[in-house]
């Protein structure tokens, strides 16, 4: 089953559980689908499915951040629930060890010696970790890995 199947699937769930914050939360995600298809003219494969379920998963961090430094924690509690919601679309998450043996290996494959490297490195692993762990996270990793820090 593809994921956008899996999330059809649940929409209708939802829909029987008459779990409304559930329900809005996948319409949500579908419209988001759907607009990039419409925009870019393709239908969207499980990679690409995932990529807009990361996307939503870290605008909504950002709110959450936002709506807690403006005293709003009804609202950072609401963002708080749809990223739970988003997350159980996306693959298990790695581990700190994981993450650090995917660097060392991009690392070590794309010969990279300085932080003028670390595009390369970076490819590497978000190539091999996408949707498993915050790519910021292993940004800033890797890159003090590269300066020596």
């Amino acid at each position: 089953m593809s994921l956008k199947d899996r999330i059809n699937e649940d929409m209708k769930a939802a829909m029987r559980a008459k779990d409304s914050e559930r329900l809005g939360t996948i319409r949500m995600l579908q419209a988001a689908i759907k607009q990039r298809e419409v925009d870019e003219r393709i239908t969207l494969d499980d990679a690409q499915v995932l990529d807009v379920v990361e996307k939503m998963v870290k605008s909504r961090r950002e709110s959450v951040a936002q709506y807690e430094r403006g005293g709003r924690p009804e609202l950072a509690a609401r963002e708080s629930r749809e990223i739970e919601i988003l997350q159980t679309y996306l693959p298990t998450p790695l581990s700190d060890a994981e993450v650090d043996a995917l660097i060392d290996a991009a690392i070590a494959e794309s010969g990279a010696t300085s932080i003028k490297d670390m595009g390369k490195a970076m490819a590497l692993v978000k190539q091999r970790a996408q949707g498993r762990v915050d790519m910021a996270a292993v940004s800033n990793k890797l890159k003090a890995r590269l300066t020596g820090a």
